[in-house]
């Protein structure tokens, strides 16, 4: 969003919809921060799925009509309400950073993003990673992960299982549990879990592959995390980030005038190969 005197630019949503319903606005009045908030001039935005559900209507937790939609965001703190009294940076960040820096303590993980993977491997974690192409496998083998494979081959998972000396893997981090989430069950080890990110709708599963290794299926949506948690979290990814570790990866970069290209692209693209982000 790009700041006018007293009002700026900004992306609309009046009614759920597909993504022609994101309305690019000029005349937006800019917010005065209320008390314990603080105003961004947001300098980048990230475009996640979870948008895209939320846009449409299906998601769980629906906002307020009319909305601007953005869970990701870096910006330039312009201006703080009561009870502000100490603040660092302008970032916001829900999804799959937190999530893995919340399972960070055991031996495996699988299917991951970037971000996953370079905070696994800080972690002393063996990682294991996915992707649809080489040059998607060559991203995940540069950002951390031990061995990568090709999750469009037809044997791909009896190549997973014979990496880890069919022992499975302890941790699944599931960004697309309706395609994958049955077979994510027959990977994990005893006692392993999947941590589902991210669905586009409903899958059949057999619970007795959860029973036959006392395997679990966890949510993540981060909507429960305590301030405590939430505050440790945020410390240690800008730690990791200071400290060399943790290496963000910008993909796609759109202008905010083609957020409806964006959101069609964040669904239907081959594969991600960093964070796509909107420009103001």
């Amino acid at each position: 969003m790009a700041a006018t005197r007293n009002v700026m630019r900004a992306v609309r949503v009046f009614e759920f919809g597909d993504p022609e319903v994101l309305k690019l606005q000029s005349d937006v009045l800019i917010p005065v921060p209320k008390e314990n908030q603080v105003l961004i001039q947001v300098h980048a935005c990230g475009v996640n799925p979870v948008e895209t559900y939320i846009r449409s209507g299906n998601y769980a937790r629906k906002p307020a009509l009319p909305y601007t939609p953005g869970s990701d965001v870096a910006g330039v703190i312009e201006g703080v309400g009561e009870h502000v009294t100490a603040f660092k940076r302008a970032c916001q960040s829900r999804g799959k950073c937190a999530s893995a820096w919340c399972e960070w303590r055991s031996k495996y993980f699988e299917k991951v993003g970037i971000a996953t993977c370079q905070i696994a491997r800080a972690c002393g974690l063996k990682v294991l990673g996915t992707a649809g192409t080489e040059e998607g496998k060559n991203i995940v083998l540069r950002n951390g992960a031990h061995q990568a494979f090709n999750h469009r081959e037809a044997n791909y998972i009896d190549k997973i299982k014979e990496h880890t000396g069919m022992e499975g893997v302890d941790i699944i981090i599931e960004m697309l549990s309706n395609v994958n989430l049955a077979t994510d069950l027959q990977l994990l080890s005893y006692g392993g879990r999947v941590m589902v990110v991210g669905s586009r709708g409903p899958i059949e599963i057999n619970p007795r592959d959860t029973m036959s290794k006392e395997s679990s299926i966890i949510g993540v949506s981060l909507f429960l995390e305590t301030e405590e948690e939430r505050h440790e979290c945020a410390t240690a990814l800008l730690d990791g980030i200071e400290a060399g570790w943790l290496k963000p990866i910008v993909g796609s970069e759109y202008p905010l005038e083609k957020v409806v290209k964006a959101h069609e692209d964040i669904i239907h693209s081959s594969g991600a190969r960093g964070k796509m982000v909107l420009l103001p």
